[in-house]
């Protein structure tokens, strides 16, 4: 997935990003919100305040959670294409805006806007069974057993790596790489750089590999070798298919969410504060 923000959000010496398109006024509202309970009480709130219109029926979804919810909740807009404004009742919320009641509809206006392009997941089973999936930050594969994984690794149609003996191996989103693949040592992508960060886990052979940087366009294939002796999972974000044989990923450049900032609030800013964290 590649993500690139409005060109007021860049200094005028970057280098030029596609522009994010033009947004209608953002007057109809629909809030949607995770199971805690601090998020159903301000989704209480909200509605009373500013009431709520039907998905069909927004310019604009308030979502109100953490990472998760967010997450969720653009898989489910990639048909649809309405911006999301998320307001963090969550945990870590680093896809979401500071949590704050007041002056809803001049925080929309003011949003800046990010553009998602996700990865689709193509999972084939042992079993023959295929299985697709959406990712915004990343498609990991992982053992499942106490078995290490063997994995074979084709890029654009050649083999780039004829074994690696690994935990597991993900490929990450600019948007996605300060999560599961920043824990993993991976690189944190600036936004729109075009590029994703392929990253394995736990390397036990070759030991000194930690990875590559991609371009954003690459199909990326994982061929599991011996599958049934060492049973791997395939995961495009939190949606798991288990027991696979082959993972084909690439960028869906068809398909993009919105996901609306504070100004002072960007992605940019979070992805570049996140590398100079203690």
């Amino acid at each position: 997935m590649r993500a690139v923000t409005d060109p007021d959000l860049t200094s005028s010496n970057a280098a030029p990003r596609q522009q994010a398109p033009s947004r209608r006024p953002l007057d109809r509202i629909a809030f949607v919100a995770s199971a805690r309970p601090e998020a159903r009480e301000a989704l209480h709130r909200l509605r009373h305040r500013y009431g709520s219109h039907p998905l069909e029926g927004a310019d604009v979804i308030v979502a109100l959670g953490g990472d998760g919810l967010m997450l969720d909740t653009l898989r489910a807009q990639m048909q649809h294409g309405l911006p999301v404004f998320g307001l963090n009742r969550g945990t870590v919320g680093f896809l979401m805006n500071d949590y704050g009641e007041d002056d809803l509809p001049e925080r929309l206006a003011a949003a800046r806007a990010t553009i998602i392009h996700p990865l689709r997941m193509r999972a084939t089973t042992v079993s023959g069974a295929v299985e697709e999936r959406f990712a915004i930050n990343e498609v990991s594969l992982l053992r499942q057993t106490h078995q290490t994984a063997m994995l074979r690794i084709h890029i654009d149609g050649a083999v780039r790596m004829d074994q690696i003996t690994c935990d597991g191996a993900m490929v990450a989103t600019p948007a996605g790489s300060t999560a599961y693949n920043l824990s993993a040592h991976g690189p944190v992508l600036p936004i729109g750089c075009g590029l994703l960060a392929l990253t394995p886990i736990s390397v036990f052979r070759p030991r000194r590999w930690r990875g590559a940087l991609l371009r954003g366009g690459s199909a990326v294939r994982f061929e599991i070798l011996e599958p049934k002796l060492r049973p791997v999972s395939a995961s495009a974000d939190s949606q798991e298919v288990r027991d696979v044989a082959m993972v084909d990923i690439q960028e869906e450049r068809a398909r993009g969410m919105m996901v609306l900032f504070d100004p002072d609030r960007s992605l940019d800013e979070r992805m570049l504060a996140e590398q100079f964290e203690s």
